[in-house]
C-alpha cells in the first residue's frame, strides 16, 4: 500500500515571530514547507536549515514582495516543482504602522493593502487550482491572519484596519468561491506580540490593553500556530469561519 504523501504548506512571512512559530508547529506536525519572506533573509534561511535537519529536504526558503503582483505565481509554481503539491496556503505577512488622518498617503496605502490584502487575494487566486487536487481531510485549505481589528478598528491606524477588515471580507468570499474543494478561514490574533519599533504602543498602553482581556495577559505566537495546524490537519467540516485567538478581549471591546 502506497504511504499517503506529505502535505506541503506554504506560510507568508514565515521567517520570524508568528510565521516562524506557524511553521514549526506545521512542520512538527508532519508538512513540508515552503517559507516566504520579503526581507528576513537570515532568519528564513536559518529556520529552513533547522527544519531540514529535523527532516531531510522538508523546508525552502523563498523570497518575494508580496506587493509585486508578477511574483507570487511564480511563487506558487515553485513551491509545486519542489515539492510536487501544494496542500494549504497560510497567509501570515503584514505590514503595520502608524496612519492617523491627516497623515496618510499613498505609500502607505499601497504598503498596507499590498501586504495584508492585495498580496493575499494574489497569492490564493495562484494557490487555488494547486489546492483544489489536495488529499487532506476537508480539500485543501487557505489561512488568512487577519486581527480582531479586522471588525472594531484600532484608533490611528485606519489604514491597516480597513486592510484587515478586507482581508477578512476575502476569507469569506474566497470560501465561497473555492468550495467544496478548498476550504478557507481565518484567525483573528489579539495581543500576542507587540510590534516591534513601534513606539506608539507606550507600556502603559500595554498593560491597558492586557487589563480589557478577559484572560489578563498576552498570548503566544504558540497560540496562533496551533489554531493555524487546527484548521489545517483537523477541521474538515470548517470554512467561512474567524477564530479570534485573543483571551477573550473581543467579548466587550
Amino acid at each position: 500500500m502506497k504511504p499517503p504523501e506529505t502535505p506541503v504548506v506554504l506560510v507568508t512571512g514565515a521567517a520570524r515571530r508568528v510565521g516562524a512559530e506557524i511553521a514549526r508547529a506545521l512542520h512538527a506536525a508532519g508538512a513540508n514547507l515552503v517559507l516566504h519572506y520579503r526581507a528576513s533573509a537570515e532568519e528564513a534561511e536559518r529556520l529552513a536549515a533547522d527544519l531540514n535537519v529535523r527532516r531531510a529536504n522538508s523546508a525552502l526558503a523563498r523570497r518575494r514582495d508580496l506587493r509585486d503582483m508578477a511574483g507570487l505565481a511564480s511563487l506558487v509554481e515553485e513551491a509545486v516543482a519542489h515539492f510536487g503539491r501544494l496542500d494549504a496556503l497560510v497567509n501570515n505577512a503584514s505590514s503595520f504602522f502608524h496612519t492617523p488622518v491627516g497623515t496618510i498617503d499613498e505609500a502607505a496605502w499601497d504598503d498596507l493593502v499590498g501586504s495584508n490584502l492585495k498580496g493575499p487575494l494574489f497569492l490564493s487566486q495562484a494557490s487555488a487550482p494547486h489546492l483544489a487536487g489536495s488529499l487532506l481531510p476537508g480539500g485543501g485549505c487557505i489561512v488568512n491572519i487577519t486581527d480582531i481589528h479586522a471588525e472594531r478598528p484600532l484608533k490611528g491606524y485606519p489604514v491597516y484596519s480597513v486592510a484587515k477588515a478586507g482581508l477578512l471580507g476575502l476569507t469569506r468570499a474566497l470560501a465561497l468561491e473555492l468550495a467544496p474543494q478548498v476550504r478557507v478561514n481565518a484567525v483573528a490574533p489579539g495581543a500576542i506580540e507587540w510590534p516591534e519599533n513601534e513606539e506608539h504602543f507606550p507600556s502603559v498602553e500595554q498593560q491597558a490593553i492586557i487589563e480589557h482581556t478577559l484572560l489578563k495577559r498576552t498570548g503566544t505566537p504558540a497560540d496562533i500556530a496551533r489554531t493555524v495546524k487546527f484548521l489545517i490537519f483537523d477541521a474538515p467540516y470548517i470554512t467561512g469561519q474567524v477564530i479570534n485567538v485573543d483571551g477573550g478581549r473581543t467579548a466587550h471591546l
